[in-house]
C-alpha cells in the first residue's frame, strides 16, 4: 500500500559512468513530505550524483525514482516539480534582482501581475525586500545566495534541492545562513534535500541525515541517532569528533581498549572484537590514580567555549573537550561513564588505525612510510604547482592538520616472526578457532589491538610482526 506521506522514493539507484566508475551503488531512500533531508559525506562519495539524478540532470544506470508514487526516472528536468540551488549560484549578471527571480516565470509566460506578486513574496521570504532594482554585482555573497534560493522558490516546487549552497560563504555568514535556511524550510513546509560535506550543517538543519561513503549509504537517521549511535567506525569518525579504538570484550559488560578495561552498557560474547567510540566531551580528566587509564598531556588548545586536550596513553591518543585546562607534560587519569561508551561489533573485524601525513604529502605509520600519497588515495585531490595538495573542493590539505583513517581486513594482514619486516610488532594475546582458520588478537607496541586471520596455528604470547600491504588498505580523510 502506497505511503501518502512519502513524496519521493529512490529504489536501488545505481550510477555507473562510461569509464566503469560506480558513483552510486544500490541507493535506497524514502523522503517524507516537508522533511529536511541531508546527504552527508566526504568529497566523491556520490551525494551530488544522487541529487542530480533526483533533479533529472543524470539518469540512473539501474533503479527507479518515484515522485508521489509515480516513476519520474525518465522525465527531463523541466517536467519535474523540482528546483535546484547550486554552490555556484549561476545568476545572470546583466539582469536586476527582479529579472533574475522572474526569469523562470517569464519562460512559462506567467501574467505580469502574478510574476510581480510572486517575486515580492519570495523577496520578503529571503529578507531582501526593496532589492528589486539592484544589480547582481552589487550584492554580497550571502545576498546572492538568497537570490538564488528565491529564484528557485518562486516556481513553487514540491522539492527544493540544494547542492552545497553555502560553500562559497565565509564561516560567519555560513552559520547565519544555516539558521535562515532552516527557518525558511519551517515557513514554507516544502521538502528540502540538501548536500554537504560539513557535518555541522547537517546536524544543525536536518530532520534526517543520510551518511554516504564510496557511493553507498552508511546510515540513515535523525541527527541525534547519527551522533549518539553510529553504526560503524566510518560514521563515528565522520560525524563530530570521536575517539575510536580497536578492542575486545573481556567479560560481561566489560571491554578492553586504549590500554584499559572499561565498564560499558553494550554486551557481546567474551573475546569478541569490537570498535569502541568515545566522544571527547564524555571523557573526564582525573588525578592519575583515580582514572581507568592514565596518560601524559600532549597538547592543550583553547577553542573559546572549551579546551581541547590531547592525552597520550601509551601510543593511544585520547582527545578530550573540557572547560578545565591542563598543562602539557602533566600525568592525568581518564575515566568515561559506561553509558558514554558506544561499543560496536567490528565490521567484519575490520582493523583501523590513523596514518600521519608528512611534508611530502605521503603517509607514515609507526615510523614506516606507506607506499602511497594523498593524491593517490583521496578522490579528486591534486598537487598544485607550488607543491601543496588540495582536495576536490580546493581546500588545502596541510600536513599536521589532516590525518588518514586506514581500514584493513584481518585476512589481508600476514604475521611473521621476523621482527623487522612489518609495520608494527606485537604479542598474540588471544586466539579463537573459527573452523577453517584461527582468529588472533595481536596486542601491539602502540597499545593497539589488531585482529589477524591465519590458517596456521601460532601460540599465545608469540611475538610477531604484522605485514600490511598498502594495496589492501582503504583510506578516509579526517581533518584535525
Amino acid at each position: 500500500m502506497e505511503n501518502r506521506d512519502t513524496i519521493i522514493e529512490l529504489k536501488g539507484i545505481t550510477k555507473i559512468y562510461e569509464d566503469g566508475f560506480k558513483a552510486v551503488d544500490d541507493f535506497n531512500l524514502e523522503v517524507k513530505k516537508g522533511e529536511f533531508v541531508t546527504f552527508l559525506g566526504p568529497s566523491g562519495c556520490g551525494k551530488t550524483t544522487t541529487l542530480r539524478m533526483i533533479a533529472g540532470f543524470d539518469l540512473p544506470t539501474e533503479g527507479d525514482i518515484l515522485l508521489n508514487g509515480k516513476s519520474i526516472t525518465g522525465l527531463p528536468p523541466y517536467e519535474r516539480p523540482i528546483n535546484t540551488v547550486f554552490q555556484r549560484y549561476a545568476l545572470f549578471p546583466h539582469m536586476s534582482v527582479y529579472d533574475n527571480i522572474a526569469f523562470g516565470l517569464r519562460q512559462k509566460k506567467t501574467p505580469k501581475d502574478v510574476i510581480s506578486r510572486k517575486v515580492g513574496r519570495v523577496l520578503e521570504l529571503v529578507d531582501l525586500e526593496g532589492f528589486e532594482k539592484r544589480g547582481i554585482q552589487t550584492l554580497s555573497g550571502g545576498q546572492q545566495q538568497r537570490i538564488a534560493i528565491a529564484r528557485a522558490l518562486v516556481n513553487e516546487p514540491q522539492i527544493l534541492l540544494l547542492d552545497e549552497p553555502l560553500g562559497a560563504l565565509d564561516l560567519k555568514m555560513r552559520k547565519e545562513m544555516q539558521l535562515e535556511l532552516k527557518d525558511m524550510h519551517d515557513k514554507l513546509g516544502i521538502t528540502f534535500i540538501y548536500v554537504t560535506h560539513d557535518q555541522e550543517e547537517a546536524l544543525t538543519m536536518s530532520d534526517k541525515i543520510v551518511v554516504m561513503n564510496e557511493g553507498r549509504t552508511q546510515q540513515i537517521g535523525t541527527p541525534e541517532d547519527i551522533y549518539n549511535e553510529p553504526v560503524n567506525a566510518f560514521v563515528a569518525d565522520f560525524i563530530g569528533e570521536s575517539n575510536i579504538f580497536n578492542g575486545m570484550m573481556t567479560g560481561h559488560l566489560k571491554a578492553r581498549f586504549c590500554g584499559g578495561e572499561f565498564a560499558c552498557v553494550d554486551d557481546y560474547e567474551e573475546g569478541t572484537h569490537i570498535t569502541a567510540v568515545v566522544r571527547p566531551e564524555d571523557v573526564e580528566i582525573t588525578p592519575p590514580g583515580e582514572g581507568t587509564i592514565t596518560g601524559i598531556v600532549d597538547s592543550v588548545i583553547f577553542k573559546g567555549i572549551h579546551y581541547e586536550i590531547t592525552v597520550l596513553s601509551g601510543k593511544n591518543e585520547m582527545v578530550i573537550q573540557t572547560v578545565h585546562s591542563a598543562k602539557v607534560g602533566d600525568r592525568v587519569g581518564m575515566r568515561v561513564d559506561p553509558e558514554n561508551i558506544h561499543i560496536m561489533l567490528a565490521e567484519d573485524h575490520t582493523n583501523l588505525f590513523y596514518a600521519d601525513v608528512n611534508s611530502d604529502f605521503r603517509l607514515e605509520y609507526n615510523g614506516h612510510r606507506l607506499d602511497t600519497s594523498l593524491t593517490a588515495i583521496i578522490r579528486g585531490s591534486r598537487r598544485r604547482e607550488d607543491g601543496t595538495v588540495v582536495d576536490a573542493n580546493g581546500e588545502v590539505l596541510e600536513p599536521g592538520r589532516v590525518r588518514i583513517l586506514v581500514f584493513i581486513q584481518p585476512d589481508d594482514i600476514e604475521m611473521t616472526d621476523d621482527q623487522d619486516a612489518g609495520l608494527i610488532r606485537g604479542t598474540i594475546s588471544n586466539l579463537i578457532y573459527k573452523g577453517d582458520h584461527y582468529s588472533y588478537i595481536i596486542h601491539t607496541e602502540l597499545e593497539q589491538d589488531f585482529v589477524v586471520d591465519d590458517e596456521y596455528l601460532w601460540n599465545m604470547d608469540d611475538r610477531v610482526s604484522l605485514l600490511m600491504p598498502v594495496e589492501k588498505m582503504k583510506f578516509t580523510l579526517k581533518h584535525k
